[in-house]
């Protein structure tokens, strides 16, 4: 990508020779992330019209070398933590209240939660941030729930409770047609609500809602209405949502009839979303703002 662009619009899964690791600087962090990519294969069970990754084009890696990917992180961690980082060209005007390891977050080219390993991946990543003394670095799942209900995947979430974790679980839709236009899966939307209200049942979760244009058109009323009755299920059920993530469109997207929302649409929709569900609300715009 052009340099030109912002930082936090920037985020290639590669970093020099590195092939599962890199950092970013995440808007949403509001500092540096360390991504870890576990789909490099780019197989996704959603194949969202947002999405940044284009699932026609071959990937150059098809597996995870887990020992690769630990080194990868060791040297990370390292390599952020002491400050070395801000020395590269792509990070050296990173504003100073920005140069600090916000989260260890595992997201990448598809569904983290796929991988068959993911548990067993999370408890060594885990270790390597206690061996950096990094305990205050959060570690985050960015996931669209659809595995939420494994075995494995709940072992990998207890795991994530026990070291400054969050879970970032996506929603991008009120109704099960327009969840069916924006994430494009065959997975159905009552088995992303079910897992939404079992993931919150047992920890406070962050719900990530991105909305935009399609073909020119933002999301109806009726359809931010649908999306809001979502979430207030969720806590009405004893589930706990601590913030809701409403944002738009900031990178290239691999369809072409996608847009980023203005950013009075954006906000029109977070204040509805407050006012309707009394949740905090932390809204992201596009690259025009």
């Amino acid at each position: 990508m052009s340099s030109s662009l912002p930082l936090h619009s920037q985020h290639q899964r590669t970093y020099h020779d590195n092939k599962f690791v890199y950092p970013v600087l995440s808007r949403r962090s509001k500092g540096i992330s360390i991504g870890i990519n576990l789909n490099p294969d780019k197989i996704c069970n959603f194949d969202c019209i947002y999405c940044q990754v284009d699932r026609r084009e071959e990937s150059e890696t098809r597996f995870v070398g887990t020992e690769q990917l630990m080194q990868e992180l060791d040297h990370m961690l390292k390599f952020v933590l002491s400050g070395e980082i801000y020395q590269d060209p792509k990070f050296s005007e990173v504003p100073a209240e920005l140069r600090r390891l916000n989260d260890i977050a595992f997201s990448g080219d598809g569904e983290p939660t796929t991988y068959r390993n993911f548990d067993q991946i999370v408890k060594q990543v885990a270790a390597l941030k206690r061996k950096h003394s990094a305990s205050e670095v959060k570690m985050v799942l960015i996931s669209n729930a659809s595995m939420f209900h494994r075995a494995s995947t709940q072992a990998a979430l207890a795991i994530f409770d026990e070291n400054q974790g969050e879970i970032w679980a996506k929603l991008d839709a009120g109704t099960e047609d327009y969840f069916k236009t924006i994430d494009r899966t065959k997975i159905r939307f009552s088995q992303v609500l079910d897992n939404l209200h079992l993931a919150a049942e047992q920890r406070p979760i962050v719900i990530q809602s991105l909305f935009m244009l399609v073909n020119q058109q933002p999301p109806s009323n009726e359809e931010i209405d649908a999306y809001c009755s979502r979430l207030n299920d969720i806590v009405q059920a004893g589930g706990q949502i601590k913030l809701v993530q409403v944002y738009t469109i900031a990178r290239r997207t691999a369809e072409e009839y996608v847009a980023s929302l203005s950013t009075t649409q954006v906000d029109e929709i977070a204040h509805k979303v407050a006012e309707q569900t009394k949740l905090p609300v932390e809204v992201y715009y596009g690259n025009a703002d």
